[in-house]
C-alpha cells in the first residue's frame, strides 16, 4: 500500500551557475521536473527533496564552488532520507564520474546534451539506491523540444542553436557543448508566438555563437532574416540576441536591427582584447580594425544603439603594450556596459599551458585600471541621456535598493537599467507593464528617473504577473516516469480512442 509520504508530491530546487545558456537550461530542468510530478520548493524551503546543480566549467573557482556546495549539503541528506542531489551543465560535462567519487552522496550525474534524461536518472537511482552518471558525447534531442518552466512573465529565452565551431583558446565551452547544431527557423518562430501567446513582451535570442546561426543548413543571412521574421509577430514588442562573434557579423543583420522596429538597438559584442597579438594568440578571428568597423556601421544604421562587450584582462603574454592598446579600443568604442574578467587558467584549454602566464598582481592592476576607463566612459554615455524619455519595461528585483528608495526597476530599449519613482502610478504598475519617464541623473551602471512618469501602460505581461503566473511551453516528454500522487484514472472511453 502507498504510504501519504509517498503519495505527496516531491519537492524540487535548482541552483544555477553560470551564462545565460545554462539559465535556460535550468527553466528547461524545473519543467521537465514539474512534468514529471515534482513541486518547485518556497524560497526559504531548506531541505527540498532533490536539489540540481546546473554548473558552469568557465572561471577557475567553478570547481571548489561546487564541492563546496556540495558538502555543505552532505549533513543535511543524512538528516533526510530520500533526499537526492544531481549535478549537471558543463562541469558535469567536464568531471564525469569524478563528481561522484569526490562527492559520494552525489545521486545523478548528467552532462549538457542530456538534460531530457534527468527524471529517469533520478528514478532509478531512487530505485537502485546507487549513483546515476550519464554524459552524452552529443546532443540526444534539442533542448528546446523540453517542457520549460519560464522564471519571467514578460521575458523570455528562445534558444536559436547549441555548441560551437570556433577554437578560442581561452574557452573550454566548445569541447563541453559540442559543435553548434541549429533549429529550423519555423520552429524558433512556433516557440516565440507560443510565448507571445502566454504574455511575454520581449525575447532574447540564445546561441553560443548566435549570428552564425545558419552555418548548418548553409544559409549565412539565414540570422538577419530571423530577426526580420520576429518583426512580423503580432504582441511582439521587443527582440534581443545574445551573443554575437565579430567574425560572423554581416551587414545584412545591421540592416535587420535598423529596419525591424521591434528589433533593440542594443548589441553586446564581445571584444576580448584590443590587441591583435593578443587576438591572434586567443584563436579569435578578427582584429581591433575590423571590430571597431562593425560598431561604426551599427551607429552609422543606428545612432542610439547601446553597444556592450566581454573583455579579458591578463591573458598570457599580455605586455603593458598589449593592455593599453584594448583601453584605446575601449575608449574608441564608447560601450555603455562591459562585462570584465581576470583571465583565469582552465584545465583542458591551449591557454592554459601557454608561456607567458601573468602573476596575479600584474592582473589585478591592470583589470583595475580597466574598470576605472569603463566606468569613466560608461559615465559619460549615461549622462547624455539625462532629460531625455526612455520606455522602461518594469522587472523584478532589478533593483536591491528599490525597497529602500521607493522606486521601481526596469529596462529600457537599449538595455540600461533605470531606477524610477512611480509618482502617481505608486501600486499600479506591475512588472510587464510599460512606462514612460524622463532621465533625471546618471550614474555608470543605471539611470535615475525621478519625476513623474509621462505614462503608464498595463500589459498582459503586467496581468499574468498579478496573476502569479509563469509562461510554460509544453515541449515534448516521452517515456519519461513521473513522481507524487499518481493521476486519476481515466474515464472510459469507446471505439478507436480505447486502442
Amino acid at each position: 500500500m502507498t504510504t501519504a509520504a509517498e503519495r505527496s508530491p516531491r519537492t524540487y530546487q535548482v541552483r544555477t551557475y553560470g551564462c545565460q545558456m545554462n539559465v535556460h537550461d535550468s527553466e528547461r530542468i524545473s519543467g521537465l521536473l514539474e512534468r514529471a510530478g515534482y513541486v518547485r520548493a518556497g524560497e526559504v524551503d531548506d531541505n527540498p527533496d532533490v536539489v540540481v546543480f546546473n554548473t558552469c566549467a568557465v572561471r577557475e573557482n567553478a570547481d571548489n564552488r561546487l564541492y563546496g556546495n556540495l558538502g555543505h549539503l552532505r549533513p543535511v541528506k543524512d538528516k533526510h532520507p530520500g533526499m537526492q542531489i544531481a549535478v549537471g551543465g558543463c562541469l558535469a560535462q567536464k568531471d564525469r564520474g569524478d563528481i561522484v567519487r569526490k562527492a559520494p552522496w552525489v545521486d545523478v550525474v548528467f552532462g549538457t546534451h542530456n538534460i531530457g534524461s534527468l527524471p529517469v536518472l533520478l528514478e532509478r537511482a531512487r530505485h537502485n539506491a546507487a549513483a546515476e552518471v550519464e554524459i552524452l558525447e552529443s546532443l540526444d534531442v534539442f533542448p528546446s523540444t523540453l517542457p520549460t518552466r519560464r522564471e519571467s512573465t514578460y521575458a523570455g529565452w528562445v534558444s536559436i542553436s547549441v555548441g560551437c565551431n570556433n577554437t578560442c583558446t581561452f574557452c573550454i565551452v566548445p569541447s563541453l557543448r559540442g559543435k553548434e547544431k541549429d533549429r529550423r527557423p519555423g520552429d524558433i518562430l512556433s516557440e516565440v508566438r507560443a510565448l507571445v501567446d502566454e504574455g511575454v513582451l520581449e525575447v532574447t535570442l540564445l546561441g553560443q555563437n548566435v549570428n552564425s546561426y545558419g552555418v548548418e543548413f548553409g544559409d549565412r543571412y539565414a540570422f538577419g532574416k530571423l530577426l526580420r521574421a520576429c518583426g512580423d509577430i503580432d504582441g511582439l514588442e521587443r527582440v534581443r540576441f545574445t551573443s554575437p562573434h565579430p567574425k560572423d557579423f554581416t551587414d545584412d543583420v545591421i540592416a535587420a536591427m535598423a529596419e525591424t522596429p521591434n528589433v533593440c538597438h542594443s548589441l553586446h559584442m564581445p571584444l576580448q582584447s584590443g590587441s591583435d597579438d593578443v587576438l591572434k594568440a586567443m584563436r579569435r578571428s578578427y582584429r581591433s580594425e575590423r571590430y571597431l568597423g562593425i560598431i561604426e556601421k551599427v551607429r552609422a544604421a543606428m545612432p542610439d544603439a547601446a553597444i556592450t562587450t566581454d573583455i579579458i584582462v591578463g591573458f598570457p603574454g599580455e605586455t603593458e603594450a598589449d593592455f593599453q592598446r584594448t583601453l584605446d579600443v575601449v575608449r574608441e568604442a564608447r560601450f555603455s556596459s562591459a562585462f570584465t574578467f581576470q583571465y583565469s587558467k582552465r584545465p583542458g584549454t591551449p591557454a592554459a599551458t601557454m608561456d607567458g602566464q601573468l602573476p596575479k598582481q600584474v592582473v589585478q592592476e591592470r583589470y583595475e585600471r580597466l574598470i576605472a576607463t569603463v566606468e569613466e566612459i560608461t559615465w559619460a554615455e549615461n549622462k547624455r541621456l539625462v532629460g531625455e524619455t526612455v520606455e522602461v519595461l518594469v522587472a523584478v528585483g532589478e533593483g536591491r535598493k528599490d525597497e529602500r528608495t521607493g522606486r521601481m526597476s526596469g529596462r529600457a530599449r537599449d538595455g540600461r537599467l533605470v531606477h524610477f519613482d512611480a509618482g502617481s502610478y505608486a501600486g499600479s504598475i506591475r512588472p510587464g507593464d510599460i512606462v514612460h519617464t524622463t532621465v533625471t541623473y546618471a550614474a555608470p551602471h543605471h539611470l535615475n528617473a525621478d519625476g513623474e512618469p509621462l505614462s503608464h501602460r498595463r500589459t498582459r505581461a503586467g496581468d499574468a504577473a498579478e496573476a502569479g503566473r509563469s509562461p510554460r511551453t509544453p515541449g515534448v516528454l516521452l517515456g519519461l516516469p513521473t513522481v507524487g500522487a499518481p493521476a486519476a484514472a481515466p474515464a472510459p472511453t469507446t471505439g478507436c480512442a480505447a486502442h
